[in-house]
């Protein structure tokens, strides 16, 4: 558990992270659609998503080489992260 204590302070030390997490949980989707759908900027989503990434709690769902139509799904740990965030009401 410890070591989710880490990833959950990772993940709730930016409105971005869980901004892009947040939508993730619901279906997987592009930067520009999470974008969109949060009302954050472009930039601020792919930062997040980078860094979610690196830990294996967002996946590339299509072929890495792909530039256009880059589209992210939640892991099953980041789903998992996510439910323990939400049931301890960590974030608004």
């Amino acid at each position: 558990m410890s070591d989710d204590w880490d990833e959950i302070g990772f993940i709730i030390s930016s409105k971005y992270r869980v901004a892009v997490l947040r939508r993730l949980v619901e279906s997987p989707a592009t930067p520009s659609k999470i974008s969109e759908d949060e009302d954050i900027s472009i930039a601020s989503v792919s930062h997040a998503l980078r860094q979610l990434r690196d830990r294996g709690l967002v996946e590339l769902l299509v072929d890495e080489d792909r530039r256009k139509g880059r589209v992210y799904g939640i892991t099953e740990h980041g789903e998992e992260l996510w439910q323990e965030i939400l049931n301890r009401e960590l974030v608004d």
